[in-house]
Parts: C-alpha cells; structure tokens; sequence
C-alpha cells in the first residue's frame, strides 16, 4: 500500500472519529435544544437515507437502510428524537468496527506484497538500467542475476541456469534453461545469470495472460451480500407490513390513534441490537482469525467458511514445502553420499543443496567442471566422481514415483543414485484428516507429473486429484467441480498460476509467507505462515462466530417480540423500549466479543 494511501486512510479514520464525536455532542445538547438532536440525525444517517433512496430507484427495497430510514423517521413523527440518532450512530459505530478488521487486514496483506521486487535489468549500450517491465520493449535484452524474478518472457541468448517455475506452473523441480530455451516470467533464476532477448510486452507476457484470467474469474463469481442485508430482507417487509396492518385494520373496530401506535411499532421494532451486534461479531470474528495468523478480507467471506462442502488444493507450497530432501540412497557404496555432497558444493541448485543437507557435513569446494545440461565431474581423493542424468553418468535411466533421481559413477562405473523429492509440510496430513472427518471432500489441482500428484494423494489421504494442469485448466476444473458440489468450495494455493482460481472459488485462501503477488491479491483470505491447518482454525472460528450471530437474533428478536406486543397493547412506553433495546445491545455485544477470547 503506498504512503499516500495509508495517510488517506488514517484521515478517513480521524474523520470518522470527529463525526462520531460531534454526533455524540449534538446528542446530548438536545437534551437542552431539541433541534440539536436534527442535525445529530442528520450527521449520523444521511449516508443511510441516501442508500435508502439509491436501492429504491435500483429496485433493491427491503434491506436494513429501508428499515432504519422508516423507523427513525417515525420516531421523529412521533417526537422520539434520541431514538432515530441513536439507531443512526449505533449501525455507524457497528460498520465502523467490521470495516476496520478488513483495512488491518489488507494493510497486512499489502505489506507481504510490498516486499516483492517488480523490475527489469535493462542492458543498454553495455551498462545496465533497473526499470519497470512496462517500459520493456520486444527486442530488448534484460538480465536476470541469480534470485531475481523473470520479469518478461524470453528466449535465452547467453548464460545457464536453474529456473524455478513452481509459482508459475506448480513444477518442484527446477528446470535447466540453455541458450535459445524460452523463459517465461514469474519465474525465478536459482543459480546464474541469463541474459534474454524480450519475445513479448509486459501486457502479453505469461503474468498478465494470468490476471486476465483472474478478471474473468472474477466476473463469474457470485457475490454474496452482508448477512445483515439479507437478514433485513426478511425482517424488514414482515414488519413494514405489520405496521401497515397495525396503522389501518383496528381503526374500523377500537377507537384510538392507531397511526401513532404503528409508528411506535416500526420504532421499537428498528434493529439497534442487530444493526450493532452483528457487523460487531464478523469484526470479532476477522480479528480472532488475524491473531490466529490467517486474515480474511471481509464478512461475506467469513460467513461462507462455516459452510464448506469441499475444499481444493493446490499442491506445491501448499500441501509441500516446495523444498527438496533426500529420500532415498540406492546403492552398495557407503561414500556415495559423501562424494555427491562434494561435487555439489560449489552449487546454489536446490537438488544440491539437497544433497549437502542429507550428508550433514562441512564441505570443500574441490575441482569440479560443470557440464550443462547434464551434471557435474569433480576429483575428489584422485576419484573422478560424476554426478547427473542417467546419460551423463553412462547407465539405463531409472524411473521412480517418489521424486527426480539423481545419477553418481565412481571412477568410469555406475555406483548408484540418489531420489530426492519436494517434502510435505508437516501440518498437511492433519489437514486432510480433519477435513475428511468432518465430510468435506478433498480435491488436489496441480501442474506437477502424475507420478508426484498420485504419491502425495495416497500419503494424505486426498479424495481426488487432477495433475499436469495449466493455469486456464485449474479454472475448467474448479468450475465442474463447483457444479457437481452442493455447497461452498474454497481453493487454497500460492502461486501465479493459482490466481485465477482463487478469484474464481467461493473462497479463496492464499499461502501469504511465499505465496505470489497475484495469489494474495486474489485471494479473499490470506494465511500468513503457509500453515495449511489455519484453515481448520478459521473454519472454527467462522462457525463459532456465525453460532454467536444466530444466538443473538434469537436473543433480540424474543425481546423484540415482547416488547412489540406490549406496544400494541399500549403497555410499554418508548423509553421503555428504548432502554430494553439498549440493554438487549448491550448483552449481544458482549456475547459478540467472546469470540476474541477462542484459543
């Protein structure tokens, strides 16, 4: 988030506080000057009169606007002033409050993503210019050092390097890239330096084919209303009927002033309770899921979390670690290990780094020559040792479903191999067993091999998976998978090939510690530490909050219901009502906050 956004945002923050100030002010003047109290109302609910005459013109007539707006108006009709700005201020304070959840949490989310680096190293005239990838042109040369994003695609014109396309592709293993090999962005450069002719505008590159699709995702999603509003959508017409009824029917049998009895009805039936409490328990809700590290993006999406029929995965990042360990040593020759570790020492590739942590020793960096595209050969105690493909190393290839294999000769022979593997992150089984213990079919989307997917699939106990998929395929998949389920799928993922699904998904939940720029920004909630067992967390709060909110309309309503009856019967005064319903307010708000306190 840039610096003039963040200072937009804290004066709209001391803006509103000021508002909420002079209201109160003008609330308590009017105790003394009646008319004070008009222009407390005034302050405090124009923008919901507005809104009211807004979705009226648009068709959209019975939502908690329609209902305040009535309310209020009829207690003014009838002379209850402190009503109609207590009911304004009340629903303000309750949105102020869920609002502020949501800008903490994009504020967090904004804050992983400006760590990111988003350039291009422009070669001109042999010297280099950092700009932005927008500047490029197709024909340009750029470098990539080692570490560095591919900003735009690219055909290799010099160098060799490992690229790292999980983000992109969902691949764990790195790829060798050669001169004349093509390079698409978003990828990063693991070991290296390449130096690329630009085949394509930053528009058409392989990111930007990727948030278009987001867009179209996006526009397919169906966009799920404030539960407030749908609940005012039932309240509010039975009560306006009511009214209606109340105003008209007994006035041709008991003598009376029915129209006024009406309007104490609509006044006493006006929502304080719920207008507060409810945007109160999702902004509790939003906070407790901040502090158990997964940050949700607003209440709609907290509400769909209670109610997930099945959940997706994507695999790399999500459900592994996207790291490589050494799985298995094949051979007769206890100083395989040994000399693998050594010829890979003077190596930044993640399967040498493998290697180096399996062996768990210090070691030298010896006389080693690199061959690209097939290994290493180094000398090591006078043995010549190769490490590599199955060609390099002069043996049949081997074929494993646990992970890549790699080759090792000693001395002109065939000794062995080594299989590495991305590993599971820790929480992922548990993952899996409480969502399918809970009867929520699991799913796995990946564009790894079938080999991987399938080995991953039987360890965690993963209902169905879907492998070699590219990013427009995950979409098509979602979407079948979304019509066959009744219910609401969420999607987790990490990578820019996963951001189209995420902004597809009824929710979509990105791994914020490593995950892309795209997948956070697509996503509807964010888990900060890539610990896949937040989404059980968050699921359970987001039950437990939606448990409080029921508790708390039957609560009002029941009190509701009472104090209506006794209105209509002319027992119950309106500061009598009044002050049940600010009592009524005050129980449900502190039900509300009871969910700060879940562990």
């Amino acid at each position: 988030m840039c610096e003039h956004h963040h200072k937009e945002v804290k004066e709209n923050k001391k803006f509103l506080v000021l508002k909420f100030l002079v209201i109160i002010f003008l609330f308590i003047l009017g105790f003394k000057f009646p008319i004070s109290f008009i222009f407390a109302y005034i302050l405090a609910g124009y923008d919901v009169l507005y809104k009211m005459v807004k979705n009226i013109i648009s068709g959209k007539i019975f939502d908690e606007c329609f209902l305040m707006s009535i309310a209020t108006i009829g207690a003014i009709c009838i002379g209850e002033y402190p009503e109609a700005v207590m009911v304004m201020l009340l629903y303000q304070i309750g949105e102020y409050f869920q609002d502020r959840a949501v800008d903490k949490s994009r504020q967090e989310i904004t804050k992983l993503m400006d760590i990111r680096p988003d350039y291009a190293n422009l070669v001109k005239n042999d010297e280099i210019e950092k700009v932005s990838p927008q500047e490029v042109k197709i024909g340009d040369i750029i470098l990539v050092k080692t570490g560095e994003k591919i900003p735009i695609d690219g055909i290799v014109i010099e160098g060799h390097a490992s690229v790292d396309t999980s983000s992109l592709t969902g691949e764990s293993i790195p790829r060798n890239v050669v001169v004349n090999d093509s390079v698409y962005s978003g990828c990063i450069n693991l070991d290296g330096i390449l130096k690329l002719r630009v085949v394509k505008t930053f528009e058409e590159s392989a990111v930007s084919k990727i948030l278009e699709l987001v867009e179209h995702a996006s526009s397919k999603k169906a966009v799920t209303e404030n539960f407030i509003t749908r609940f005012a959508g039932i309240y509010t017409p039975f009560v306006v009927v009511l009214a209606v009824i109340i105003a008209v029917v007994p006035q041709f049998f008991i003598a009376g002033n029915w129209i006024e009895r009406a309007l104490t009805f609509l006044v006493i039936s006006c929502p304080c309770a719920f207008v507060i409490s409810v945007p109160l328990t999702f902004f509790a809700g939003i906070g407790a899921s901040s502090k158990a590290g997964i940050l949700v993006k607003g209440s709609s999406y907290l509400e769909k979390l209670a109610h997930v029929k099945t959940a997706v995965f994507d695999k790399t990042g999500t459900l592994t670690n996207g790291k490589f360990q050494v799985i298995e040593v094949n051979s007769d020759n206890p100083e395989l290990l040994k000399y693998a570790a050594i010829a890979e020492s003077g190596s930044n590739h993640p399967i040498a780094k493998a290697i180096r942590n399996a062996y768990g020793k210090e070691t030298e960096i010896v006389d080693v020559t690199e061959v690209s595209g097939h290994g290493v050969k180094a000398i090591i105690d006078g043995v010549e040792i190769l490490v590599g493909n199955a060609k390099f190393v002069n043996t049949d290839e081997i074929k494993s479903n646990l992970g890549a294999v790699v080759y090792v000769s000693v001395d002109g022979k065939y000794s062995g191999n080594i299989i590495i593997a991305d590993t599971l992150k820790k929480e992922s089984s548990y993952t899996i067993q409480e969502l399918n213990k809970n009867n929520i079919k699991t799913v796995m989307l990946t564009g790894d091999s079938e080999k991987n997917t399938e080995r991953i699939k039987n360890e965690l106990g993963i209902s169905s998976v879907y492998s070699e998929l590219l990013p427009d395929e995950k979409v098509q998949k979602l979407e079948e998978i979304m019509e066959q389920t009744k219910g609401i799928t969420i999607f987790t993922g990490d990578g820019i090939n996963d951001a189209p699904v995420l902004m597809r998904a009824d929710v979509g939940i990105a791994m914020g510690g490593l995950g892309s720029d795209a997948a956070i920004e697509a996503a509807d909630a964010v888990i900060m530490d890539d610990n896949p067992s937040k989404i059980i967390d968050v699921m359970n709060i987001s039950k437990k909050t939606m448990s409080i909110v029921y508790q708390n309309i039957i609560f009002a309503i029941g009190i509701k219901v009472l104090f209506l009856i006794l209105g209509v019967l002319g027992l119950m005064t309106m500061w009598g009502a009044v002050f049940a319903d600010v009592g009524v307010t005050l129980i449900t708000v502190v039900n509300a906050l009871r969910i700060l306190k879940i562990k």
